[in-house]
């Protein structure tokens, strides 16, 4: 099983003109989403402890600063052979996925 974790990405555009002085200028705009792919092993877990887990994995793909904010916004446990909508694009427009789902593990950071 795997624990797959989807984050809703956004840009300040506000600071690409921001000269560091002051307040940065604010002006968020949605830039997709991320998915992130956890290997439970062949154990299952309780939702109390598949929550903890998520809450242990944020550290490396969430990210909040002046110019970005990655947060999550979803999760779910899936089968090992389980694709995001865009694994399965990339296979049905172009035979192979070269742009996976990021994979990730407790202690890594992004």
């Amino acid at each position: 099983m795997k624990l797959m974790i989807t984050t809703q990405n956004h840009e300040n555009y506000g600071a690409h003109d921001w000269d560091g002085e002051g307040e940065c200028p604010q002006y968020w705009k949605a830039k997709g989403s991320s998915e992130y792919r956890y290997d439970l092993g062949q154990y299952g877990r309780s939702q109390e402890a598949l929550t903890e887990l998520v809450m242990a994995l944020r550290v490396q793909v969430e990210e909040d600063n002046y110019g970005w904010r990655s947060r999550v916004i979803d999760w779910e446990v899936v089968s090992d052979d389980y694709l995001t909508e865009f694994e399965r694009d990339q296979l049905d427009y172009e035979g192979v996925i070269r742009h996976p789902a990021k994979t990730i593990t407790l202690g890594a950071r992004g």
